[in-house]
């Protein structure tokens, strides 16, 4: 087992990919859903700390920050403005919309033209921008044609108030689908070393050269336990099974952009610096084998 690591914290080791061909992000970026209330329903426990866990994410390099509409709902973005405005100008922040909120831990898909317009007007609003950089919809609503969404999005993207447009938990064929109507920039599916049923799916993003942004990316559950593969490796590197776990979705597809996301300065730092780890060969591969 290799004993490399590093004590870099810099998120810009994690390298960088172009967003659409034309937008520079680094790698390792930050997801801000866990900056909201339980259940991710209303404001954190510590506003002043949830501004400080952005703040720092900057400091340490992250120039793409994901949120959206319904993270609180409205909260995460609001953060994001008090925390970060006026922007540096490297920074990218992704948002969604799509998604609506009946209280805690409840999540229903509302694609409605008219709806997904509201949205856009109102994250432009609230995160203090002209124009958003990467809007996404956060799910197909099965009652809705996705043919009406998209193209409202198209017609958004079309007046200057998206620049690029991305999906949330689809198929190969969704994307394929959507792609006849808009062209796609990225896929956001629960994807990590422990859950990999979106494999076809980044393999297909990875020969189009489509931004495939994982979220849950660090959880390990039953492959981090004492003895483990991944335990022994995450020992050899002083790291955390997370910190490893972040690792090997860098090293497995250079479109993944993983957006770990924290309450706490610690946490985040201690997760930019996984940007620092390098896996060896047989590391990367006994890790890749251990969903199986």
């Amino acid at each position: 087992m290799s004993t490399t690591t590093t004590t870099s914290t810099d998120a810009a080791g994690s390298g960088t990919f172009l967003l659409g061909g034309d937008l520079p992000v680094t790698r390792l970026g930050f997801g801000a859903m866990r900056i909201t209330g339980e259940g991710i329903w209303g404001p954190p426990a510590d506003p002043d700390q949830a501004r400080a866990v952005l703040r720092r994410a900057v400091e340490l390099g992250v120039t793409f920050i994901d949120t959206a509409d319904s993270y609180g709902p409205e909260v995460s973005e609001t953060l994001i403005a008090e925390a970060l405005y006026p922007y540096p100008d490297d920074l990218v922040i992704a948002t969604k919309g799509g998604l609506t909120r009946g209280g805690p831990n409840q999540w229903t898909p509302v694609g409605r033209p008219a709806y997904l317009r509201q949205q856009v007007e109102l994250s432009l609003r609230r995160l203090r921008l002209e124009r958003i950089d990467l809007y996404q919809l956060h799910r197909i609503d099965p009652d809705t044609p996705v043919e009406d969404s998209l193209g409202e999005l198209r017609a958004l993207q079309q007046e200057g108030k998206i620049r690029h447009i991305g999906l949330s938990e689809v198929s190969v064929a969704d994307v394929e689908h959507a792609r006849t109507i808009v062209p796609i920039v990225s896929v956001q599916n629960r994807y990590n070393l422990a859950y990999r049923t979106a494999e076809k799916l980044l393999d297909h993003a990875e020969r189009e050269n489509i931004a495939f942004i994982p979220w849950d990316p660090m959880a390990t559950g039953r492959l981090a336990q004492p003895g483990s593969v991944l335990d022994t490796a995450a020992r050899s590197h002083t790291a955390s099974p997370a910190q490893l776990a972040l690792a090997w979705l860098l090293r497995r597809s250079p479109v993944i952009l993983p957006i770990p996301g924290t309450s706490s300065v610690a946490h985040v730092e201690e997760n930019i610096a996984a940007a620092g780890i390098t896996l060896t060969d047989q590391e990367f591969a006994d890790l890749a084998h251990l969903a199986a």
